[in-house]
């Protein structure tokens, strides 16, 4: 029996003869190292993978962590200098140069507790007139999407471009109007009449058919419309069908529209200003505004302490719905 040792030069040659039959078969260099490890020989060492220049890296990756920076730094600073605000203890923005310099709750106390300044009143009022108009902005704006979505009928084009087109206009060119039919209406149903919280929802919800609508039609769209026919085979009415099977397939846009009809209703000022009087029935947007309405007597740390605090509701119904928000957005926008 051979020892190892006069059995290397043997081995040897047999992957010499392997490796040279495998370059005239056409075989790879990942198959002469296949053959080489199968007669016991040691692969070839691998080369260490090239490290990118830096100028390299920049230019491909680089310069969008830089943006990336630049954009957070210019975004966070604002709500940074309005924290740092609410926490001064002198009620003035010109201690909040330096960020947290002084740290305190007064304003926070001062805001909650003044009689004169009824913020737990203005803040349910916001939650409610926010809540009952974006629930029912996306329940009417989702009836009319699957109406053009789904149905074929005269006008449907114009139609859809009108919602659009009227849209358009800002709210501020009608608020005589609005203020005038406001107050004749009050004049025979005083509980949808000036300074009610029912008259000023009726007045948002009549824009409620606006770009929402066509923000989820395009989402509508998307969805097959075989599932329809499935289901009118089986019986079932347009009623049935956007109840039962179109509302669940859609939730993603629902939730992006109820998200942006609630932060605008809450941003709202032009038509809340108009229509609410008393300082028990305004809206928050509405009532910080009095706080620094005189320049003499402006109290910059409760009327950031209230703005802080306004976006508590905003930022939990964000992160409750944040994993609709990115498929209901880019959805809409693939198929029309």
């Amino acid at each position: 029996m051979a020892e190892p040792q006069d059995r290397l030069p043997h081995l040897e040659k047999s992957v010499a003869q392997n490796t040279t039959l495998a370059v005239f078969a056409g075989g790879t260099a990942e198959q002469f190292e296949s053959a080489a490890s199968g007669l016991g020989a040691s692969p070839r060492p691998e080369k260490p993978a090239r490290r990118r220049s830096f100028g390299r890296w920049f230019g491909d990756t680089g310069w969008r962590h830089v943006v990336a920076i630049v954009v957070s730094i210019f975004a966070i600073f604002p709500l940074l200098y309005v924290l740092s605000a609410s926490l001064n203890p002198r009620g003035t923005l010109t201690g909040s140069n330096q960020l947290f310099s002084q740290i305190g709750f007064d304003a926070y106390v001062r805001i909650l507790t003044d009689p004169k300044v009824p913020y737990p009143l203005w803040f349910l009022n916001t939650l409610i007139v926010a809540t009952v108009t974006g629930f029912v902005m996306v329940f009417i704006g989702a009836l009319a999407a699957y109406a053009f979505s789904r149905m074929r009928f005269t006008g449907r084009r114009v139609g859809l471009v009108t919602i659009v087109v009227v849209q358009m206009f800002p709210q501020l060119l009608a608020v005589v109007a609005i203020f005038l039919m406001m107050s004749a209406i009050g004049d025979w149903f005083p509980a949808i009449g000036l300074n009610t919280l029912s008259g000023l929802i009726l007045i948002y919800l009549g824009g409620a058919l606006g770009v929402n609508t066509y923000l989820m039609y395009g989402f509508f769209n998307t969805i097959p419309k075989e599932l329809d026919e499935a289901a009118k085979i089986d019986g079932a009415g347009h009623a049935r069908i956007f109840f039962t099977i179109i509302l669940r397939l859609v939730a993603p846009i629902l939730a992006v529209v109820g998200l942006l009809s609630f932060i605008g209703i809450v941003n709202e000022f032009v038509i809340a200003s108009v229509m609410l009087i008393d300082p028990e029935k305004q809206t928050l947007v509405v009532g910080l505004t009095k706080l620094v309405s005189n320049p003499r007597y402006a109290d910059w740390a409760a009327f950031s302490a209230g703005a802080v605090m306004a976006a508590i509701p905003v930022v939990v119904l964000f992160l409750l719905l944040q994993k609709y928000i990115v498929g209901g957005l880019t959805a809409g926008a693939t198929k029309g």
